[in-house]
């Protein structure tokens, strides 16, 4: 059974639910966040919103999750602020893709690191995976160091690799990769 809330200093991470649309459209429909993201879209509609709370409901009662998506919730404003996610989790192989987005407001105040830190515990020592990957577009530095800060390995380079659903603009990505054993607590 999966856990579908982990609680830290300053943080919530927990299951969507209907009332986080409001917030959800209001962090994520910004471009300065969806052109790091492979498919959100720009803008981000209602509609949108109403498909991911959708697909995220209907993921959580599954008995074999391949995906596990966490709202970042911020305690002193008990709103959503962010998401953070497994995806493609594969037991058998005991890996899976970690994605993240925090709105605009909440940079550069610790919070990605927070809920990375958190996410990785529980995918390491709860689900039992051995490794995690990721990819970030070539430009965005900011989510490449705070990878790097656990310990996440630039493994390669993927030349024209992904197509951002919110802009159109295809984008070399880089793709790390973390093991259970490499990373820094």
């Amino acid at each position: 059974m999966v856990k579908d809330r982990i609680i830290t200093d300053r943080l919530v991470l927990r299951s969507i639910t209907d009332k986080d649309l409001k917030d959800l459209i209001e962090n994520i429909n910004n471009l300065n966040i969806s052109k790091y993201l492979l498919v959100v879209p720009y803008p981000y509609t209602k509609k949108d919103a109403k498909y991911w709370i959708n697909h995220c409901s209907k993921e959580m009662k599954k008995k074999s999750r391949k995906s596990c998506e966490f709202v970042i919730e911020l305690k002193s404003e008990k709103r959503l602020i962010g998401g953070i996610g497994l995806s493609k989790i594969d037991n058998f192989q005991g890996k899976a893709e970690i994605g993240y987005w925090i709105g605009e407001k909440y940079w550069r105040q610790g919070i990605g690191s927070e809920a990375l830190k958190v996410l990785l515990d529980f995918a390491f020592d709860k689900l039992k995976l051995r490794r995690l990957e990721a990819n970030v577009y070539t430009e965005n530095e900011a989510s490449a160091r705070l990878l790097e800060k656990f310990g996440f390995v630039k493994e390669g380079l993927g030349r024209k690799s992904q197509r951002c659903k919110a802009t159109g603009k295809i984008h070399d990505s880089y793709f790390y990769g973390l093991l259970k054993e490499d990373y820094k607590r």
